[in-house]
């Protein structure tokens, strides 16, 4: 690890106010599996293992079939995914890949997303595809090491 954000002051004000923002979309009515699959998918594609580790064992601990979270990679080939987290997974793909895709998530897309998710909805996704590449890329960069995260150990974070 290069640096550990959250024992500085700066990252520890930070990761309070980004766990927050995170916490705001607990309360959408995106369901929590296509939460945790977007997380995932971004998580791969931008490599942060930290991010992987955490969103893995908070899906095993709620319940998840990890054939389905050993598969998010390949989700176009494995049919063990619904319509909408197929809409989900490629919105989160064109929402990360923005520099490979000119022109972010395409009119295809964003239609199946809009076929499956209301406007609320559609908006946490948007924030949740932001957010996680946020995360993402200060953990890549801090190198932040996986492999530690145990699902809830952040709760006491925004309690103080």
């Amino acid at each position: 690890m290069r640096i550990n954000l959250m024992e500085t002051e700066l990252g520890g004000k930070f990761g309070k106010r980004f766990a927050g923002l995170a916490m705001v979309l607990e309360q959408s009515t995106l369901p929590g599996t296509i939460k945790e699959l977007v997380n995932i998918r971004a998580s791969q594609i931008n490599g942060c293992g930290f991010c992987l580790d955490m969103h893995t064992k908070d899906a095993t601990a709620a319940g998840e079939d990890p054939q389905r979270l050993h598969l998010v990679a390949a989700w176009r080939e494995a049919t063990i995914y619904t319509p909408a987290e197929r809409a989900a997974l490629a919105f989160t793909e064109e929402g990360t890949r923005l520099a490979d895709l000119h022109k972010g998530v395409s009119d295809a897309t964003w239609a199946a997303v809009q076929e499956h998710f209301d406007d609320e909805q559609v908006t946490a996704l948007i924030i949740l595809v932001a957010l996680i590449n946020a995360a993402n890329r200060m953990n890549v960069i801090a190198q932040t090491p996986a492999g530690s995260y145990q699902p809830g150990m952040f709760e006491a974070l925004l309690k103080n």
